[in-house]
């Protein structure tokens, strides 16, 4: 028997820099298993990816990516970009197609600039704005599409990815609306937060 498990990430880019957000219930089947499990993984000090769908999968791909990103620094002197880490990990995921990491992922960062880009567990590779994985996505999607403007700063970014993972959590029965892990990518670095909700 299969067992169902949930969640609810999302990726927003803006002109000064990224915003990632997700939930932090851990699900399976009925049952909620913890409240307080990390969904957004930092890469490096200016990359990071969210997780859904198997933890584990995902976890081996962070270490693979940190290990390849201290590589490239090491031998070329120079930080890898976000793009060129989505476009790595796109090939990874691509070349286990027929044994599939069972993964969704969004990669965003701010290397030479602000880059946010979603993959699918084959290695479909799509730069976008904004972005939404998980068992909530479809209603996270809706708040983005409403309330996403190309003018928008970090803050309101920020505010409205927040909106998004709650909006799903109030819906999606897998995606938890007590506390969502926010990270926030700029020049000037990589800012993690928890933010709890009493109602």
């Amino acid at each position: 028997m299969e067992k169902k498990t949930g969640t609810t990430t999302v990726g927003i880019k803006v002109k000064d820099g990224v915003v990632l957000a997700a939930d932090t219930q851990a699900s399976l089947d009925h049952m909620v298993e913890t409240l307080n499990i990390k969904k957004i993984l930092p890469i490096t000090d200016r990359i990071a990816i969210t997780t859904a769908g198997s933890v584990g999968d995902v976890q081996m791909l962070a270490r693979l990516l940190e290990a390849e990103a201290r590589y490239y620094q090491f031998s070329w002197g120079r930080t890898l970009t976000t793009r060129a880490m989505a476009n790595l990990l796109s090939n990874l995921l691509n070349e286990n197609k027929w044994f599939p990491y069972m993964v969704q992922i969004i990669i965003g960062g701010y290397v030479d600039e602000p880059e946010l880009a979603n993959l699918d567990p084959l290695g479909g590779l799509v730069f976008d704005k904004y972005t939404a994985t998980g068992s909530g996505s479809p209603f996270a999607i809706a708040i983005l599409e409403d309330g996403y403007k190309e003018d928008m700063d970090i803050e309101e970014a920020r505010e409205l990815a927040l909106r998004a993972v709650r909006t799903a959590g109030k819906r999606d029965v897998y995606t938890g609306e007590r506390k969502v892990q926010v990270m926030t990518i700029t020049k000037d670095g990589m800012k993690e937060e928890f933010v709890k909700f009493n109602e």
